[in-house]
């Protein structure tokens, strides 16, 4: 595989109705290099969404994904359609598939609202401090390092090693595709599947508890380089659990996003 590629995504072909991508190293998720970590194929498929369905003069507020299976480490197929345009909202939908198996691997929707300026606000609060206040953790030993290393990490609270909340803000190292700068949205949902990593409470060579979906709100889409998760895991003794994240940037809340997880004790 190749680890000196230049971004998540190198396209292939485009349809019109459909874009093929091959999937590079950079996407490699901590446990095998053959599966993807599920924050790019969620900016992709943002990305996707963004070009072909979400109405002139409308955003993406709410962008749900929810994974069918597997990503590949290989090529990709992503495909969108309008599902309902309305004056006030519309509602997008965009799928992933593996050209290899003919199956969905992936699937999103996004509810698309107004772009309003200077209107009320409520709620904020104040970023947890800059990217120059936090510091670089190492990464597990044992992990693939295609996600991990095309991240900036700077952690404010906490490290990927420690169980229990952490606060951390992230920079993707390179693009989604290619000679394209990454939107606002892109930009969110290239870091935001780490949450169930970043406030992780078990430990990892005991528990499996990956996420079935994510779930982000974007109240404001982010300004800058940078955006940094507050992330914790709520559990209950059963096989279900909860990561929760509230997100920035520099100037301060931007939404919140949230996984379902599946929790299952790792067979030896």
């Amino acid at each position: 595989m190749n680890t000196e590629a230049t971004a998540y995504f190198e396209a292939v072909e485009d349809t019109g109705a459909a874009a093929t991508f091959r999937a590079t190293w950079h996407t490699a998720g901590p446990w095998t290099e053959d599966s993807q970590h599920g924050s790019p194929p969620a900016a992709l498929l943002a990305r996707e969404l963004e070009r072909r369905v979400v109405p002139a003069g409308k955003r993406v507020s709410r962008f749900t994904m929810d994974l069918l299976g597997p990503i590949p480490v290989a090529e990709v197929v992503v495909r969108a359609e309008v599902l309902r345009d309305g004056r006030a909202v519309a509602l997008v939908r965009a799928e992933l598939a593996d050209p290899a198996t003919g199956r969905t691997v992936a699937q999103a929707s996004a509810w698309c609202v107004p772009i309003l300026d200077g209107g009320p606000e409520a709620g904020a609060a104040s970023p947890p401090g800059t990217p120059a206040d936090g510091i670089h953790h190492p990464m597990p030993p044992g992990w693939v390092r295609g996600y991990a290393d095309s991240i900036d990490w700077r952690w404010v609270e906490g490290s990927v090693a420690q169980a229990g909340p952490a606060t951390v803000w992230m920079r993707p190292r390179v693009p989604l595709i290619d000679g394209e700068a990454l939107s606002p949205l892109q930009r969110v949902l290239a870091c935001v599947d780490s949450a169930s990593g970043i406030g992780a409470e078990l430990d990892l060579r005991a528990w499996d508890f990956r996420n079935t979906d994510l779930t982000v709100h974007i109240v404001r889409p982010p300004e800058g380089e940078w955006v940094a998760l507050a992330a914790s895991t709520l559990l209950a003794g059963t096989g279900a659990g909860l990561a929760r994240a509230t997100l920035y940037d520099e100037r301060g809340v931007i939404g919140a996003s949230a996984q379902s997880l599946l929790v299952r004790p790792r067979t030896r």
